[in-house]
């Protein structure tokens, strides 16, 4: 009996520990609570909540309490509509905005017709499977597979295979999620402002002759078209051209003129890739065969 006292003792002042603390916190949270925005709330509702991070922010709702906030402006978020993005900005009563428009831009233009392959992949219908596999069969090991993980992941329907297994960025549908950029296993795809109209479309650092012989369309490394640029816009680095746009302003279209297979290239108003004069003209439509 006098074990059983000890324990109802115990357990009367637990009880009653915990209605206190329990009070204390109720106390707490009602003088310290912090009254959230109620715009916050309407702000995202009028979000296309795709939380794709294409504002740099983590997520839709994170996004709502930076515009509500001001430390952003509606139009940041590009995957919303104009009329979404003037919603919101009527709703907060402030001006919409402008953001520098960013892309999704290829470094590859080696289709299947002008590159080659040096085995035939089967297997799993997606590159990062294909990736595993030797590399996925190409000759040039820093090519596009074209199975399509790109297309696949892209929830805007911004990127297409053309009738070579290349992906092609249709630049007004593009929101630059970042969606393809995570996904392609060779690292071939990035974000870019859409002023950058100068672009090298390759990554292979294999020596020239045999950058060219692994794809039509490779760099080798020639530099003329570094020759050509003003000094600091353009330079050879590990048998590859790189670009420095913080020169940007300095960039021209008649620097792809003498890229002899056409790696370096200009992109139009629309978007187009455009190639340099001397680039030899590729007629072939069929696929290159496997190399023996």
């Amino acid at each position: 009996m006098e074990q059983l006292g000890v324990f109802g003792i115990a357990g009367g002042f637990m009880a009653a520990l915990g209605v206190a603390l329990a009070g204390v916190l109720a106390f707490a949270n009602r003088r310290l609570s912090v009254q959230e925005d109620p715009r916050i709330d309407q702000v995202e509702e009028l979000l296309p909540k795709s939380n794709c991070g294409a504002c740099g922010l983590a997520g839709c709702r994170n996004f709502a309490e930076k515009v509500v906030c001001g430390e952003v402006v509606p139009a940041r978020c590009t995957v919303s509509s104009p009329d979404q993005v003037g919603s919101i900005a009527k709703l907060l009563g402030v001006g919409a905005g402008e953001v520098e428009k960013r892309v999704a831009r290829l470094a590859c233009a080696g289709g299947k017709h002008v590159a080659r392959m040096r085995a035939h992949y089967a297997g799993l219908e997606t590159c990062r499977a294909a990736a595993v596999v030797s590399g996925g069969g190409k000759e040039c090991a820093w090519g596009c597979l074209g199975l399509g993980d790109c297309v696949s992941v892209c929830k805007h329907g911004a990127i297409t295979l053309d009738l070579h297994g290349l992906p092609v960025v249709d630049v007004d549908k593009c929101t630059a999620c970042n969606d393809c950029v995570e996904v392609c296993p060779k690292g071939l795809f990035s974000v870019e402002p859409a002023d950058r109209r100068l672009w090298i479309a390759c990554r292979n650092r294999a020596e020239g002759d045999v950058a060219e012989a692994s794809c039509e369309v490779a760099c080798t490394a020639c530099g003329r078209c570094v020759a050509d640029a003003p000094d600091g816009l353009m330079a050879l680095k590990n048998n590859l051209v790189e670009i420095d746009y913080g020169w940007n302003d300095q960039a021209e279209r008649r620097f792809t003129d003498r890229c002899p297979t056409g790696a370096i290239v200009w992109f139009d108003d629309r978007g187009r890739p455009l190639r340099g004069h001397a680039a030899k003209k590729i007629l072939r439509h069929d696929a290159l065969p496997v190399r023996q």
